[in-house]
C-alpha cells in the first residue's frame, strides 16, 4: 500500500530514509543521478534524515560520500562500522574474531575444497587484502595482493570474503551457513561477494545504532536495498523497498518494489512520499 505525500505541516511519512549503495542508490558507474539527488534533498529539506547503509567498509565508501557532499552518518562494513562522513571519523567498529574465522574457513573448505580469500582490515585506512585466485570487481576500489596467507590474520579485520572455483554465491553461502553458521555470520552482498562476519552482525544492528544517535526508531524508517544482506535491515525498518534489480530473496520479504537503480528507483518512491 502506498503512503500519501505529506501535506504542509503534516507528519512525515518516514523520518529516516536508509539506502544501500551498490545496486540501489548508485548506478553501475558508481554515480547518483541528479533526479535521485534532488529527491533526497527534498526529503531531507522536509525534515527526514538520510543514512547510507552499505556492506562496503569505510575506505571503500568514503570517496563516494565525499563526492556526494554527504555529511551525515553512514553505516559501513555490513553494520560493523558507524562513520561520521562530515567529520571523517569512525564512531564505532566491530571486528571479526580471527580464531573463529579461521575455524569457520577450515570447516567450509573441508566441505567444498579450497576457497579464494580476501579480507577487509579494520580502521579508517583499513586495506582490503586479496589472495591468489580471488576475483576483484573492476573499478577504482583499492586492494593489496596477499602472497602469504598468514597476512590475513596479521591485524584486526572486519570481514572475510570467500569465493569458490565452481559454486555460485548462493550455494557457497548455504554451505557456509550449514557448516560454520555457529561460528560466524554469512551473507551475500553482491555478485561474487560472500562474506563471513562477526556473529549477529548485520546492517540492522549498525542502522539501529546510527538511528539511536539521531533519536529515531525502526517504526520511523524507510529502507531501500537490492541484496540478501539487506534482509535484516528490511526486517528492522517499518517499510522495505526492493529495487527492480533486487535478488529474489530480498524481493520475497519486501513491502514494495520500485524501479531499478539505473532508472531512479529510490527517487520514484521519495517523489511520491515527499514531493507529490
Amino acid at each position: 500500500m502506498s503512503s500519501p505525500a505529506p501535506a504542509a505541516g503534516a507528519p512525515l511519512p518516514y523520518k529516516l530514509i536508509a539506502t544501500d549503495l551498490d545496486g540501489t542508490l548508485l548506478r553501475s558507474d558508481e554515480t547518483v543521478s541528479e533526479r535521485t539527488r534532488q529527491a533526497l534533498a527534498a526529503a531531507t529539506a522536509a525534515g527526514a534524515a538520510h543514512i547510507v547503509v552499505t556492506g562496503r567498509a569505510v575506505p571503500w565508501t568514503r570517496h563516494i560520500l565525499d563526492a556526494l557532499d554527504y555529511r551525515g552518518l553512514a553505516v559501513c562494513g555490513q553494520g560493523g562500522q558507524v562513520y561520521h562522513a562530515g567529520e571523517h571519523r569512525l564512531l564505532t567498529s566491530v571486528t571479526l574474531d580471527r580464531q573463529l574465522a579461521g575455524l569457520a574457513l577450515s570447516k567450509i573448505e573441508a566441505e567444498v575444497g579450497p576457497l579464494y580469500l580476501a579480507a577487509s582490515r579494520d580502521g579508517l585506512e583499513g586495506e582490503v587484502l586479496v589472495g591468489p585466485g580471488y576475483r576483484v570487481q573492476e573499478g577504482p576500489l583499492p586492494n593489496v595482493l596477499m602472497d602469504d596467507p598468514g597476512e590475513l590474520w596479521a591485524a584486526p579485520i572486519n570481514k572475510v570474503y570467500i569465493q569458490h572455483p565452481s559454486l555460485d554465491d548462493d550455494a557457497l553461502a548455504q554451505v557456509a551457513r550449514q557448516v560454520a553458521g555457529d561460528l560466524v555470520g554469512v551473507t551475500v552482498a553482491g555478485e561474487g561477494i560472500v562474506e563471513l562476519l562477526p556473529m549477529g552482525l548485520s546492517k540492522a544492528t549498525g542502522l539501529s545504532l546510527a538511528a539511536r544517535r539521531l533519536g529515531l526508531t525502526a517504526k520511523e524508517t524507510l529502507a531501500f536495498g537490492d541484496m540478501p544482506n539487506d534482509i535484516p535491515m528490511f526486517a528492522w525498518a517499518a517499510r522495505g523497498v526492493a529495487m527492480a534489480n533486487a535478488h529474489d530473496e530480498l524481493k520475497a520479504v519486501a513491502d514494495e518494489f520500485t524501479a531499478s537503480n539505473e532508472h531512479d528507483g529510490v527517487a520514484v518512491v521519495l517523489e511520491r512520499l515527499y514531493l507529490s
